[in-house]
């Protein structure tokens, strides 16, 4: 059975020690960038290996870029193979963050032509409240696989093509970031606070249950359809503070089967970087 989307602990479970599968954990910490990696050493799920958002899921911080610029394919496919990752490999990717980091491996996945990934529903908490297995210490050294990637190239925007999309009336623009960052009267990452004029907010944490699980797809269909308000899902656009978060949008609207909707990968971080963009804030 495939996983391309969400997968529960018991589902995991029954494939841990299976060929053809690939566990990430993705635990990160934007104020300590090495303490993901730490807290991998002390303990993940068994058979993991660590995919850092740094300098595993991300390409170098540019002067233009924003602070998480998509990783270059054929780069990101060749560390994918270290990674123990082919084209046939069932990837699982799971973090200590309600999938914040975890749906950024989705989409990047997906992004490269690999359907078969999917986000450990409710993360690392919910693998030890079932008794999951697990590890501590440095990976064990396996063999390399080979990885093609098939690069979508339309599922991704550039700021330039944002500015010409935002054009079309049709076009929704849907920024992940929680309210207080949106409104701008709180910006703790970046230099400059606020929005990208005309963007709507949803917050990805919208799309959870209070125990940081997905909510059911009809209620994330639900949720999804009144922000959209008649926009088509195919028109949607995601945006968040670096292009991490607003994965965990696109992964929700593909669970309530919404599907088409395009990351604005640099997203604020990047827009910003422009001082003759335009800022808006207030909700």
């Amino acid at each position: 059975m495939d996983f391309n989307t969400t997968i529960d602990v018991a589902s995991l479970k029954a494939l841990i020690g299976s060929p053809g599968i690939a566990i990430l954990d993705c635990r990160f910490d934007l104020a300590a960038p090495e303490a993901g990696w730490q807290a991998y050493l002390r303990q993940h799920i068994r058979g993991a290996r660590y995919a850092d958002l740094n300098r595993d899921l991300s390409g170098p911080v540019t002067p233009s870029s924003g602070r998480h610029p998509l990783p270059a394919p054929d780069l990101f496919a060749a560390r994918l193979g270290e990674l123990g990752i082919g084209d046939a490999t069932q990837v699982i990717a799971y973090d200590d963050a309600n999938g914040a980091f975890a749906a950024r491996v989705w989409w990047l996945l997906r992004w490269l032509g690999h359907t078969r990934v999917a986000v450990l529903d409710g993360g690392l908490k919910a693998w030890v409240a079932a008794g999951g297995a697990l590890d501590s210490g440095e990976p064990e050294v396996r063999a390399a696989q080979r990885f093609t990637p098939r690069i979508e190239d339309e599922a991704v925007l550039g700021t330039a093509e944002l500015i010409e999309a935002l054009e079309d009336q049709r076009r929704l623009l849907v920024d992940a970031r929680a309210p207080e960052r949106f409104a701008g009267t709180v910006e703790p990452l970046d230099p400059v606070a606020g929005h990208v004029p005309g963007a709507v907010n949803h917050p990805f944490a919208a799309n959870l249950s209070p125990d940081g699980r997905f909510l059911p797809p009809a209620e994330l269909k639900r949720r999804w359809l009144e922000r959209l308000a008649g926009a088509a899902p195919g028109d949607v656009i995601a945006m968040c503070g670096s292009g991490v978060t607003a994965c965990h949008n696109l992964l929700a609207l593909e669970l309530a089967g919404l599907h088409g909707a395009k990351l604005y990968a640099g997203s604020w971080s990047e827009w910003i970087r422009d001082p003759k963009l335009p800022v808006a804030r207030g909700e």
